[in-house]
């Protein structure tokens, strides 16, 4: 077991780049038979007691472990022995703390060589596990970068989410992709980088609309000299790093000279991107004088609930904000709250060199000494007592606190129209967890279902899955056929990785359609070994479907009513529809997740298509990648020329085997 809890704290340390340097000591090491056996006699303090025996006085990180292998706690320690051993005595710990210790079955273990790497990995293990005990850091991904590509002799400005692997200039985090498109915008047109693909630059025989709008100077037809383009990107690059005085002067001094020789064109085109770079500054709110390069975090906790704000200044300028509501125990203090909250924040971001806070938090010089490590510099941590920066803290702080509001305000209209649910479908308790599907294609092409997931506190965007239709059997043109794969997907590996119960096991299954849809679905819950019911107590699913009901025209004949929302009625299994009111709150509370469901599928099947019409055919062929197809597309100039080559055509290509451009030929001759 020790050996195994080892090899995943290396293997996470990997996939994070963690400078983690992870042992193991002799006295941890038992055989897993003997754990077992003394997992099986012992419980609680009275094991965690017999573990203290074996352990080190060194740093490391722990696990407590409870039923059924369930993750309780991960914590750091100093010194593993006598931190653990403060839980050997039930006295003297919150009720959270005592409950933790009641329920553990069994603790693993992990030796660091210092205490900065068990904070490192104690942040990452967390993230990994998501124990109970612990604070997490909910809805955590990854922030919108800009760009500048060097990797291409013109150089792209591109927005980037995700590793960066790529060569070139990144600048971030932005709050959102809605900022980044923002500044993209103005960037564009300040200093007329081309944002086009390679591929495409490549292909490009006379300027595309980009430059007719005046947002690239198209070096693509060599309309702008290679030093010429490189001026501008590093115009760019300064002008995020925050030099934008001196680039506004250098274009002020060459409009005025434009303007003396009687260049008025290129007066007016330098007039044009001065504005552009007044706008992106002037838009940016709170610019601070005195903080270059700084995170500002500002906390308020209320109705057991808590909120962290997050503020990014780069280069001088706000670049946006973000709101987390991380998961913790109402006994938890806010020192205690933000952080855990850092250490996990930047477990896989890289921090800047100033980080301002709005409470003090314990260990903080671990913290700093924690980030200096991941970062490779100087990182400083402060809570502010005076100035502007006084000023910046106290702006999140309140950020926080009206952000919180509106969610317990939300949260409480929720939890209302749940309730009022449950009591209409006359379930047993109040689901947590509804998951919502849909379908969308067009005649059968770019087919696949959608899943919304919706709970107390509104929609779980972060758990919305899609599933691209890939079953042989089926017709993506049958709705019941596509729901059938979409429910037998979902469900049996639901059966095979969760138990009932759990976070990720819904109360409640809502289907858009009719009686049909409902009993395929129905019939697929059960063929995957669940209960279909309204005892949720008991482990039943609650299957539904909303439909439309059918009312009496002019001349008596029974129609559909495709507009008139009071016709909606809820379909369920063996029971009589239940007519839902025109304009209650429960008709509403469905129709929103019907709609976002809708939304959902919509938005990601024209994602799907729009990705199919823009594909390079050179993408789907197996073994050739980005050099490969680079050099195809230098040596025939255009996938279609690819497409109409010889096999020995395509053999002459650097890189490009016989048996390579025999796949390829097959490829595009597929009759």
């Amino acid at each position: 077991m020790q050996k195994t809890a080892t090899f995943e704290a290396q293997s996470v340390a990997r996939r994070t780049q963690s400078p983690i340097s992870v042992t193991m000591e002799k006295p941890i090491l038992t055989d897993a038979a003997s754990q077992q056996s003394a997992s099986a006699r012992l419980t609680g303090a009275d094991l965690i007691a017999d573990y203290v025996k074996r352990l080190p006085d060194k740093p490391g990180v722990y696990r407590m472990i409870g039923e059924d292998g369930e993750i309780l706690y991960v914590g750091k320690a100093k010194s593993l022995k006598k931190r653990v051993t403060s839980y050997t005595k039930l006295g003297g710990h919150s009720n959270r703390i005592m409950r933790m210790i009641t329920l553990t079955r069994s603790m693993e273990f992990v030796v660091t060589e210092a205490e900065t790497e068990s904070l490192l990995l104690e942040a990452n293990l967390i993230k990994q596990l998501k124990p109970k005990f612990n604070v997490l850091l909910r809805d955590d991904k990854s922030f919108p970068h800009i760009l500048i590509a060097t990797d291409h002799e013109v150089p792209e400005l591109a927005k980037h989410r995700g590793a960066q692997k790529r060569k070139g200039h990144y600048f971030g985090p932005f709050a959102s992709a809605g900022a980044v498109n923002r500044t993209l915008n103005t960037l564009q047109k300040a200093f007329l980088l081309r944002s086009c693909s390679d591929s495409v630059y490549e292909s490009r025989t006379r300027p595309c609309m980009q430059h007719q709008i005046k947002r690239c100077s198209a070096p693509c037809v060599d309309l702008i000299s290679p030093v010429q383009y490189n001026n501008l990107v590093q115009d760019a690059v300064d002008f995020l790093k925050g030099k934008n005085r001196d680039i506004q002067e250098t274009m002020s001094k060459q409009m005025d000279e434009a303007a003396e020789t009687l260049d008025f064109e290129l007066a007016a085109s330098l007039r044009d991107r001065i504005r552009a770079l007044t706008f992106v500054q002037g838009t940016q709110d709170i610019n601070p004088g005195t903080v270059t390069d700084a995170d500002v975090f500002g906390l308020h906790m209320q109705g057991g609930q808590a909120c962290v704000q997050v503020f990014f200044f780069r280069a001088g300028q706000n670049w946006g904000n973000h709101a987390y509501f991380p998961r913790h125990d109402k006994e938890e203090s806010l020192e205690d709250i933000l952080g855990a909250f850092l250490a996990q924040f930047y477990d896989t971001r890289e921090p800047p060199r100033l980080l301002l806070l709005s409470h003090e938090i314990a260990e903080a010089s671990l913290l700093t000494q924690a980030l200096e490590i991941r970062a490779n510099r100087k990182v400083e941590i402060l809570v502010p007592q005076r100035g502007e920066k006084v000023n910046l803290v106290s702006h999140a702080a309140t950020n926080a606190k009206e952000s919180l509001s509106r969610r317990l305000a939300e949260s409480a209209s929720q939890k209302r129209l749940m309730k009022q649910l449950t009591e209409t479908l006359a379930l047993t308790t109040t689901p947590t967890r509804i998951e919502v599907y849909d379908n969308s294609h067009i005649s059968g092409t770019n087919a696949l279902g959608g899943m919304i997931v919706a709970g107390e506190e509104g929609f779980r965007k972060n758990q919305y899955r899609k599933f691209n239709i890939k079953f042989e059997e089926t017709n993506t043109a049958d709705d019941f056929g596509m729901m059938v794969e979409v429910l037998t997907r979902r469900f049996a590996r639901l059966v095979k990785e969760e138990e009932p119960g759990s976070d990720n096991w819904p109360g409640l299954v809502v289907i858009d359609g009719g009686k049909g849809q409902l009993n395929a679905a129905t019939k697929t819950l059960k063929e995957a070994g669940l209960k279909v019911g309204p005892d949720l107590e008991a482990g039943e699913i609650m299957v539904i479907s909303i439909s439309k009901g059918r009312k009496e025209n002019i001349r008596g004949e029974k129609r559909v009513d495709r507009t008139a929302s009071a016709t909606d009625q809820i379909l369920l299994p063996g029971r009589e529809p239940v007519q839902l009111e025109p304009r209650s709150a429960v008709t509403f509370f469905l129709q929103n997740l019907r709609d976002e469901a809708h939304r959902f599928a919509i938005g990601s099947h024209r994602a799907k298509r729009k990705k199919q019409m823009t594909q390079n055919p050179l993408d789907i062929i197996e073994g050739v990648g980005g050099k490969r197809k680079k050099a195809l597309l230098h040596h025939f100039g255009s996938a279609k020329a690819v497409a109409r080559a010889k096999k020995e055509d395509l053999a002459t290509v650097e890189g490009i085997s016989e048996a390579l451009a025999e796949r390829i030929y097959d490829t595009f001759h597929k009759s």
